[in-house]
C-alpha cells in the first residue's frame, strides 16, 4: 500500500525526513486538493487528489529530481534560470536541440564551450533545491508516494543529501511566511518610482532580479512576470520584496487595456468572440531603456 495523506497532517518536512531515514526510492506526488464534502476523523474536510502540483524523486534516501507543475524543467530552462544562458541563446538552443535528451544536449553544450560540467551540475542542484524549498512551505494538499514510479529518464539526475535540505528548508519557512504577509496578492503590478536613475545607480542585482526589472510595467501583474520568467510564487515574492525594500519598484494596482464597458478577460473580436489576453512583455518605455543603459555601465 503506497504512503499517502495530506500535507496538513503530515508536512513536507516530515516526509523528507522519512525518505532520508528510511532510505526510500520512488516518487512523491503532491496534488491540488478537491473538497469531497465529507469529514475525516479530525472533523476536517476530506480532500481528493486533483491536478498534480509537484513531483519529487528519491533514490536510496537522496533527492535526485524535483519539478513543479507548469514550470519547464529541462536543461535549457535550468541553465537559463541560473544565468548560464541568456534568453537568445536559450531560444536558439531549444530550437536546434528539439528531441534531444538533456544528457545529449549537455555534451553538445560542453563541447561548444557554452558551459562547463560544473555549471550544469550546480545549476541542476540549485533548481532542484529551489523546487523543494518551495513545496516545503505548502500547508495543504493530498500526497502519494509511489515506489514503482521512475524519474524522467530524459533529465540529468544529481543526487543531493537530504539532511542539509531539511535544515535549510525549515529556516526558510519562517522567512517565506514574512514574504507572503508582505506580498499577499500576486495579481498586483509593479512600477518604477520617481527618479529611477538615481535609485539604480551603483546597484548590483542578480540575473533573476534584472529579468523581473525588464518586465516592470503597470500593465504586467506580478503573477504574469513570474510566468514569463519561469519562476515560482515564492521566487517572485523574494525578488519583488528585495526590489521593493531597496526602493527600486512600487507595488500598484494593474492597469487594464480594455475600454470602459468592454468584457473582462480579453478583447472582443469578430462575431463577439473573446480574444486571448495579451501576454506580458518587457516594457519598452523610457524607464526601461534607462535601466538598460544602467545595466551596461
Amino acid at each position: 500500500m503506497p504512503l499517502q495523506g495530506n500535507l496538513r497532517d503530515f508536512t513536507a518536512t516530515q516526509l523528507l525526513n522519512l525518505m532520508n531515514l528510511s532510505r526510500r526510492t520512488g516518487t512523491l506526488f503532491i496534488h491540488e486538493g478537491v473538497p469531497t464534502g465529507e469529514k475525516d476523523a479530525m472533523d476536517k474536510e476530506k480532500m481528493a487528489p486533483g491536478e498534480e502540483r509537484a513531483r519529487v524523486v528519491f533514490k536510496d534516501g537522496k533527492l535526485v529530481q524535483a519539478t513543479l507543475a507548469g514550470q519547464k524543467g529541462d536543461l535549457v530552462a535550468v541553465l537559463g534560470k541560473a544565468g548560464k544562458l541568456n534568453d537568445q541563446q536559450a531560444r536558439i538552443i531549444r530550437e536546434r536541440a528539439k528531441g534531444a535528451s538533456d544528457k545529449a544536449l549537455a555534451m553538445r553544450l560542453i563541447g561548444a564551450n557554452y558551459v562547463t560540467q560544473k555549471d550544469i551540475v550546480v545549476s541542476i542542484q540549485q533548481y532542484t533545491l529551489d523546487t523543494v524549498y518551495e513545496l516545503m512551505s505548502w500547508r495543504e494538499g493530498p500526497f502519494r508516494f509511489d515506489e514503482s514510479a521512475q524519474p524522467d529518464k530524459a533529465r540529468i539526475l544529481v543526487p543531493i543529501d537530504l539532511e542539509n535540505v531539511i535544515v535549510e528548508g525549515a529556516r526558510r519557512i519562517e522567512n517565506d511566511e514574512i514574504l507572503r504577509d508582505s506580498i499577499p496578492n500576486l495579481d498586483m503590478a509593479l512600477k518604477f518610482p520617481e527618479n529611477p536613475k538615481e535609485k539604480f545607480k551603483g546597484i548590483h542585482l542578480s540575473v533573476e532580479a534584472w529579468r523581473v526589472v525588464s518586465y516592470v510595467n503597470p500593465k504586467n501583474t506580478i503573477r504574469q512576470i513570474a510566468k514569463a520568467n519561469n519562476m515560482s510564487e515564492l521566487e517572485i515574492r523574494r525578488v519583488v520584496y528585495g526590489l521593493q525594500q531597496a526602493g527600486l519598484v512600487d507595488i500598484v494596482k494593474p492597469l487594464t487595456e480594455e475600454k470602459p464597458g468592454a468584457p473582462t478577460g480579453g478583447k472582443t473580436g469578430k462575431g463577439g468572440k473573446t480574444g486571448k489576453p495579451r501576454q506580458p512583455g518587457p516594457s519598452k518605455d523610457v524607464v526601461t531603456r534607462l535601466i538598460d543603459r544602467i545595466k551596461s555601465i
